[in-house]
C-alpha cells in the first residue's frame, strides 16, 4: 500500500480512483465492512481502493479540550488498513482553515479536482464540509451533479450493539477487553517506546518495561492485565499493570508497566506494542512488598497458563 501525505502529491495512473472517506480511528468491524466492499468493487472493476484521511482528527483542531483519545497510532491505523486490501492511503492536514471548506468546496477541491474519484465509500454517519453540514445524503446528490457515485455502508451490529469508535473506547474505559475487542475485531492495543521507571520490579524479582504511551492514545482503566507483547518482532506472554502504584504512592501518574515473561535482555528504547486478551484483577494498595510479590507471582502464573 502506497502512503501519500497530502491530497497535492496524488498522481494518476490511469486507473479510476475508488475512495473510502473518514477517520477510521480504530478500523473496528463497521469500518472493515466498508473497506472490504470497497476494495472488492474496486479490484473487480479495475481501479485503485484508496482512502482519505484527514491528520490530525477534525476534533483535535476544533475542540482539543474535548478531543477523545485514538483508538489506534496513525501507524497503526495504516497498517490495519494495508492489511484490509486498500492500495492507496492519502493523509492530508486538516487545519482551521480547512474547517471552513463548505460540503460543495470538499467535494470539488478535493473529490472532483485533485482526485477525480469514480466511486466514494462512506460510513451511514458520516459527516464532512463546515461544521459538519455535509452528510451522507448530501454527498450523494454532489455525486449525482458531478458525476461519481457514492455508496453509504448501514450500521454493523455485534450482539445487539452498534459498533463504534466511541462505545469501544468506553468499553477499554471500564477495562472490558473482550467487549471492546468483539467490536475492533481484534486484540486491543497500544504502543510506544520504553523508558527508565522506578526499577522497583528489577529489585523484587519481577522487572517491568515502564511504557511512554503517546498522550492522545486510549489505554485500558487500572488494573493488572494478561498480554501479549511484541518487540523486535518477537512476541512474549506479558501481565501489564495500568496505575499509580498505589502501594508506593500516595498520588503517582498512571503508568503502563510490562513484565515480559522468558524475556532477557534490555528493552530501554525500544518499541514495544503490547496486545491485550483479558483484565486479570483490578489494582490494589497492599500492606506492604510481601503480599505485592505473592499477588505478582499468581498473576504472572495465570499469564502463564494461558494457550
Amino acid at each position: 500500500m502506497q502512503v501519500i501525505r497530502e491530497v497535492e502529491n496524488y498522481i494518476a495512473d490511469g486507473r479510476s480512483l475508488y475512495l473510502a472517506l473518514g477517520n477510521f480511528d480504530g478500523v473496528h468491524l463497521g469500518h472493515q465492512k466498508l473497506i472490504r466492499e470497497l476494495v472488492a468493487q474496486a479490484h473487480s472493476e479495475g481501479g485503485l481502493a484508496g482512502a482519505f484521511i484527514f491528520e490530525p482528527h477534525p476534533s483535535r483542531v476544533l475542540a482539543p479540550e474535548r478531543a477523545p483519545n485514538l483508538l489506534v497510532t496513525a501507524e497503526r491505523k495504516a497498517e490495519l488498513l494495508r492489511e484490509s486490501g486498500l492500495d492507496i492511503l492519502i493523509y492530508n492536514s486538516f487545519t482551521a482553515e480547512m474547517a471552513r471548506t463548505s460540503p460543495r468546496q470538499f467535494v470539488e477541491n478535493f473529490l472532483v479536482d485533485k482526485l477525480a474519484v469514480r466511486q466514494v465509500y462512506v460510513g451511514f454517519n458520516y459527516t464532512f464540509g463546515h461544521k459538519g453540514a455535509g452528510t451522507p445524503e448530501i454527498l450523494e446528490e454532489l455525486g449525482n451533479e458531478y458525476g461519481f457515485g457514492v455508496r453509504i455502508i448501514p450500521p454493523v451490529e455485534v450482539d445487539g450493539e452498534l459498533v463504534s469508535s466511541s462505545l469501544i473506547r468506553s468499553y477499554l474505559e471500564e477495562g472490558r477487553i473482550d467487549s471492546a475487542g468483539k467490536l475492533l475485531g481484534y486484540y486491543p492495543m497500544i504502543e510506544g517506546i520504553v523508558v527508565q521507571g522506578e526499577q522497583r520490579g528489577k529489585t523484587i524479582g519481577f522487572p517491568t518495561a515502564n511504557l511512554a504511551v503517546p498522550a492522545d492514545l486510549s489505554i485500558p482503566n487500572r488494573g493488572v492485565y494478561s498480554a501479549r507483547a511484541e518487540v523486535a518482532g518477537k512476541i512474549y506472554k506479558s501481565a501489564i499493570n495500568i496505575g499509580n502504584k498505589p502501594t508506593f504512592h500516595a498520588d503517582y501518574p498512571i503508568c503502563v508497566e510490562a513484565h515480559l515473561i522468558d524475556f532477557e535482555g534490555d528493552l530501554y528504547g525500544k518499541q514495544l506494542r503490547i496486545f491485550f486478551r483479558r483484565k486479570i484483577r483490578d489494582e490494589k494498595k497492599f500492606a506492604g512488598i510481601e503480599e505485592l510479590m505473592t499477588q505478582i507471582s499468581l498473576d504472572r502464573q495465570s499469564v502463564i497458563e494461558e494457550d
